[in-house]
């Protein structure tokens, strides 16, 4: 495998973890959103609210867009590695060959 190649290949994983990050955050701010009204009335609102996600199964989409959420961290993680790696492989070459 080519340095170039794995810094490409970390690099495009880093950028899919970060558009899969923002998706599940946009998903959670969605499922979480509290509209004005809500304010004006009180914690019977937010109750209610949370009765209505908890049956209408949107408390299980939460659930998969925080599983989500922390998938995309891992897959960062992983990327920021496979970077690294190709960065220390690169290093050691060029201490070689000097």
């Amino acid at each position: 495998m080519e340095i170039q190649s794995a810094f490409n290949t970390g690099v495009q994983g880093f950028q899919q973890a970060q558009d899969d990050a923002n998706q599940a955050a946009a998903s959670i701010a969605e499922s979480t959103s509290v509209g004005p009204e809500d304010f004006a009335q009180g914690q019977e609102a937010n109750d209610g609210t949370v009765d209505q996600n908890t049956q209408s199964g949107d408390l299980s989409s939460l659930n998969q867009s925080i599983v989500d959420l922390k998938v995309a961290e891992f897959q960062a993680k992983a990327s920021a590695e496979v970077i690294k790696t190709a960065d220390d492989i690169l290093g050691t070459l060029l201490d070689v060959s000097v």
